[in-house]
């Protein structure tokens, strides 16, 4: 008897599928053309006069949609594909937001109110000097590894106390509240040197150029864009990768996870901090084209829309997210015009809309309605339910 003949196979790792489908890669290409393309002649080179012309206002709009898009996406990252539900993410896209605000702020020089090298509420304080933590702002450089680095360690610190305490569900999800509010209290503090209630506003220039200029703003849309295209095809990477498939496994079944040998406490630790640095980056093309930032992007309010963001468009979809955010941050422009009063019933009507009916978003509806053509076609990870090729992925 030939040994080999009796010998058990093992199951293999389902080899990674492309990145995108040709119909995903389509997609992608056409978005990339409406922000770096269509765009920029809509609003530069369309006569105000035109139908056709994107107003400055649509422009600022459709950009803080985006910088909302990536926390979206960021909170699908933690929520959708590893089961940890963050309602904190507000704090990591207001500490990146807060370093951007600080070079900006040394970028106004002496054309504020009081003409001095100190930001005017530190002159309205009495302050003397610059306090430490200001000492790399006047850097550009220093400020992008800021933007990255303080989000990134904030996050780190306390996600490895946090997973390695086994701390999960609910009770982790209040933890993150807490810690959030627990900032929004200390930099309404004038003591602490960020602005306290007012934050940071007033900005005149970044890079020396002048902010409040079409062709700038113009620039910081299509950097907002750019950077939400490429944050998707990083996490689309992630997600398809062992290293998703292990994240998958651990949100279906993380004691499973463990008893195959699997330690769910690096892959846990690692998302949430590259989940969090993207919300940073988010804050950071945030300031400069909304023109301020204060302690309210810290409310537990703007973490809980997060999620609902996320909720709306269909978690474990990566594109859903970002649909969420349009749709949700979309309607509010509309209706808190059209109908102020109403917008906050509309919000919490929606939510439990999704919670009843559309547990999976709207991309989850379409693709039951789309079988054969699934809307997921720009990420084609499967949503998040258990399926026996994760389970035969972790156990390889």
């Amino acid at each position: 008897m030939n040994p080999s003949s009796t010998a058990v196979s093992m199951p293999s790792l389902p080899a990674q599928g492309p990145l995108l489908t040709r119909k995903g890669w389509s997609a992608f290409i056409i978005a990339l053309l409406v922000v770096c393309a269509v765009a920029p002649v809509l609003n530069l080179m369309v006569p105000p006069e035109s139908s056709l012309h994107l107003s400055e206002y649509m422009v600022g709009l459709l950009g803080k949609i985006m910088c909302y898009a990536i926390c979206a996406l960021a909170m699908d990252l933690i929520w959708g594909y590893t089961g940890i539900l963050s309602l904190g993410h507000g704090l990591f896209f207001a500490l990146g937001g807060y370093a951007m605000g600080m070079y900006l702020m040394r970028q106004i020089g002496r054309d504020g109110q009081y003409q001095s090298d100190l930001p005017d509420f530190m002159v309205f304080l009495d302050w003397k000097e610059l306090p430490w933590h200001w000492a790399l702002s006047d850097s550009f450089i220093a400020t992008l590894f800021l933007i990255v680095l303080v989000p990134g360690i904030v996050a780190f610190i306390f996600g490895y106390f946090a997973f390695r305490s086994r701390i999960k569900g609910v009770y982790f999800s209040i933890i993150t509240q807490a810690l959030t509010y627990a900032a929004l209290l200390l930099f309404f503090r004038n003591e602490t040197g960020f602005g306290g209630n007012n934050g940071f506003t007033d900005f005149k220039r970044i890079l020396d150029i002048p902010l409040a200029t079409p062709t700038m703003r113009m620039t910081l849309f299509v950097l907002t864009g750019l950077t939400l295209l490429g944050f998707f095809l990083w996490a689309r990477w992630l997600v398809t990768s062992k290293f998703g498939r292990v994240l998958q496994a651990v949100r279906d079944a993380e004691s499973r996870v463990m008893f195959c040998g699997y330690n769910p406490l690096p892959y846990k630790l690692t998302i949430w901090t590259i989940s969090a640095v993207m919300c940073g980056v988010a804050g950071a093309l945030y300031v400069p084209q909304v023109g301020i930032i204060n302690p309210s992007e810290m409310t537990p309010a703007n973490s809980i829309e997060i999620a609902i963001w996320a909720a709306v468009g269909g978690r474990a979809t990566l594109i859903g997210p970002i649909v969420g955010a349009f749709i949700v941050n979309g309607a509010k422009s509309w209706l808190t015009v059209a109908f102020p009063e109403f917008w906050l019933y509309f919000l919490g009507g929606l939510f439990i809309v999704v919670t009843l009916f559309l547990p999976n978003g709207v991309v989850g509806l379409l693709r039951g309605r789309k079988k054969d053509e699934p809307v997921g076609d720009l990420e084609s990870v499967p949503p998040a339910s258990s399926s026996a090729e994760e389970q035969q992925g972790v156990q390889a």
